[in-house]
């Protein structure tokens, strides 16, 4: 999946896969993490966000499913 870089202190870059809903996040420390079942317009907001971090604990965490891979 390919990924775009965020302005982000602790998001490296997101990608997001239309065909499964699955977005995928790269963190600075090096953890990926993909989030299944996520609407497209999480992940817009996500990677426009002037604070990546915060739409990730607001809308995403503790609500999708998630695999580290």
């Amino acid at each position: 999946m390919n990924r775009k870089s965020v302005e982000s202190s602790n998001i490296a870059s997101a990608g997001y896969d239309d065909q499964t809903n699955t977005l995928e996040i790269e963190f600075q420390r090096g953890g990926i993490y993909q989030y299944f079942d996520v609407p497209r317009p999480i992940y817009d907001q996500l990677v426009d966000a002037g604070s990546p971090g915060s739409v990730l604990h607001q809308q995403i965490r503790g609500i999708f499913r998630y695999a580290r891979i």
